[in-house]
């Protein structure tokens, strides 16, 4: 990861990647979309409000998946002092807050005509809200300092203690008795859905992970060049 220390080499890199990864972004998310609400068929119990999960699932997994990518890039910046790691954190969790608050009211628009409730107190609801305020939390002491070394540092050690949420939220339905339904894809033996939805929802969440790099890589070049001129405001202070 060293290699992409120099904040020049990463954007040239980025430069080489965001016209692919924005250009399959839009073809994932239009073809998950497309199979997802006109071609996979409904459920045999829960009728056509199950194509609410096309949207969900693959938000759920992202917001644990960019809180994962925080945590490292908190744990790079900590340990390894990364020059691009703490850029890396800042930059995503707005994007993880998004998937996260997507996946809240998603979920409350499936949890309705199945539970008869918008919500519910259940270990994974609550263990995702609970993620929602860490990125809140994230992005308020990232911001919180005039000094961006001292924000960065407390958010990089808030997102590392948060951290352990992520397998509260993963192994809630295993561990309590819960509401929300257990996994059905990420499972060691076989996936239990069928391929018609299955792929649908597979698109999706590669449509919703390449948004996720596209979105990556502008930010982080916005934090580079913001960088880049508080620098050379500090220079000009000192001269």
């Amino acid at each position: 990861m060293h290699r992409f220390a120099n904040p020049n080499r990463f954007l040239r890199l980025g430069r080489a990647i965001l016209p692919w990864s924005a250009g399959l972004t839009v073809l994932c998310l239009a073809s998950g979309l497309y199979l997802g609400l006109f071609v996979s068929p409904a459920d045999y119990q829960q009728g056509e409000t199950v194509r609410i999960m096309y949207v969900h699932v693959p938000s759920a997994w992202m917001a644990m998946f960019v809180y994962s990518s925080i945590a490292i890039a908190s744990a790079m910046a900590l340990i390894w002092k990364h020059p691009l790691a703490d850029l890396i954190g800042k930059a995503s969790a707005p994007v993880g807050a998004g998937f996260t608050l997507i996946c809240l009211v998603t979920g409350s628009l499936w949890g309705k005509p199945m539970w008869g409730t918008w919500w519910v107190w259940d270990a994974r609801l609550t263990s995702v809200l609970i993620l929602f305020f860490l990125y809140l939390g994230y992005i308020a002491l990232n911001n919180a300092f005039d000094d961006p070394v001292r924000g960065a540092k407390a958010s990089a050690v808030l997102a590392l203690v948060g951290a352990v949420n992520l397998p509260i939220i993963k192994f809630s339905v295993d561990w309590w008795n819960t509401l929300h339904q257990p996994a059905s894809v990420t499972r060691l033996d076989a996936p239990a859905i069928h391929s018609s939805m299955l792929w649908p929802l597979l698109l999706m969440a590669l449509g919703f992970t390449l948004f996720y790099v596209s979105i990556l890589i502008l930010r982080v070049r916005s934090e580079v060049a913001a960088a880049r001129i508080r620098n050379l405001q500090l220079v000009e202070a000192r001269g």
